[in-house]
């Protein structure tokens, strides 16, 4: 072979190998560009719903998941708790939820899915605090003597009923918001999205 096509030939490997350097950086580059333009799984988990699992949640208890950034109540009412609603008809400021836009299985008495289950979004409609559970009827927990039971907002002094209702002549105008959610098992509940729809 002569010299100049050995020089041609060294150029050949050359220009392949410097294309092929090239296209791996273009790619190295590329593939995390493209990725910052996804939306993060924070992104994706803020409005996704989330899943609740509620075998072990007992009767009188509550627990609290994380939806949208904003705590989700849900609470195994006994059946004490359920009694104490109809009482509370006429001291309740909208005893059927028709002031705000709320899921339409939300309308019953029980504004719920299951009478025994109350799901809600745990923040007072008046400034955004978040009440704290007044369970025990009485005075035991600071409430006045005819409390039935139910949450406080510590922040202005709202008080609501074991079904979210806020009691009339409170700062709050409207009662706990009831967030979509639908049951995929007796044991699994899933937040933010329905069946039924709102």
């Amino acid at each position: 072979m002569s010299d100049q096509g050995k020089m041609d030939c060294g150029r050949r490997r050359l220009i392949v190998a410097t294309a092929a350097v090239g296209g791996v950086g273009v790619a190295a580059t590329a593939v995390p560009f493209v990725a910052s333009m996804l939306p993060s799984e924070r992104a994706k988990a803020a409005g996704a719903p989330v899943e609740a699992d509620i075998s072990k949640l007992e009767p009188g208890q509550m627990m609290v998941v994380e939806w949208r950034g904003k705590p989700v109540w849900i609470l195994r009412r006994t059946p004490e708790m359920l009694a104490t609603l109809p009482q509370l008809d006429g001291e309740v400021s909208d005893p059927e939820s028709k002031k705000e836009q709320q899921p339409k299985y939300c309308t019953n008495a029980a504004r719920a899915l299951k009478p025994e289950l109350f799901v809600a979004i745990g923040i007072c409609t008046h400034l955004g605090c978040s009440p704290s559970s007044k369970f025990k009827p009485g005075a035991s927990e600071g409430m006045t003597a005819d409390w039935k039971g139910g949450f406080l907002c510590p922040c202005h002094g709202s008080t609501f009923d074991f079904a979210g209702r806020v009691f009339k002549e409170k700062p709050a105008p409207t009662n706990l918001e009831i967030p979509p959610h639908r049951y995929l098992s007796d044991t699994r509940i899933l937040i933010g999205e329905d069946t039924q729809g709102a």
